[in-house]
């Protein structure tokens, strides 16, 4: 059963009868970072709430290379696992916990029901698939319309906004799978925004000093 703070603080917008289902039937799952929640090819059966910590979406080819999509929040839901559970596909995407996460999970039978009978579920949905359209179109635009270096500042602000924190646990090796680059590249501008005084390096951690340019 989910806690009921939690979820009345975090989805308001429901009807107080569609809170008290989500609490009852609701199961809570907690990650730690760098825990994954679904993998490529995993069999979905369930919608995923966030209710804390930051969950990363994305996809990665047969060699590894990873394309960043979006990340959740709390209060926010996987559009992706929303689509692949109602219509019973294996999960073409992978998500992980950026730091220690709890999640809300809904059977996939109920959300059909749920949004014939409750508007304000039919309208979170409908929420969840647009905004989650609108990362995944911004994210497209940096990717191909944008310079690596300003790829790069976008991520790290991404990343900043989403933590919560100017410093960021990832290493130039994990950047540079998230960019589809190269270590080598991803050093020199690191330490070029280093230099600037834009960011501070340690090890396996970056923290951010002024982004502003």
């Amino acid at each position: 059963m989910a806690s009921s703070s939690t979820t009345q603080q975090l989805f308001q917008q429901f009807e107080p009868e569609l809170l008290k289902k989500v609490q009852q039937v609701g199961v809570i799952r907690k990650f730690k970072a760098e825990d994954f929640l679904m993998q490529t090819g995993q069999q979905i059966r369930s919608a995923v709430l966030v209710l804390e910590g930051v969950i990363k979406v994305f996809r990665e080819d047969d060699e590894g290379n990873e394309v960043f999509m979006y990340n959740l929040h709390p209060g926010e839901a996987c559009a992706i696992s929303m689509t692949c559970a109602t219509r019973q596909l294996s999960s073409q995407i992978m998500a992980k916990a950026l730091v220690d996460s709890e999640v809300l999970v809904i059977p996939v039978e109920l959300m059909d029901e749920w949004a014939l009978k409750y508007r304000s579920w039919y309208q979170f949905v409908l929420e969840t698939y647009r905004s989650r359209f609108e990362e995944l179109l911004d994210t497209l635009d940096h990717i191909a319309f944008r310079n690596l270096d300003e790829r790069l500042l976008w991520y790290l602000k991404q990343h900043q906004k989403s933590l919560k924190s100017n410093f960021i646990k990832a290493s130039f090796t994990d950047i540079a799978l998230e960019l589809n680059s190269s270590r080598e590249v991803i050093s020199r501008l690191m330490k070029k925004l280093a230099e600037k005084g834009h960011i501070k390096l340690h090890k396996n951690e970056i923290e951010i000093l002024n982004l502003k340019m």
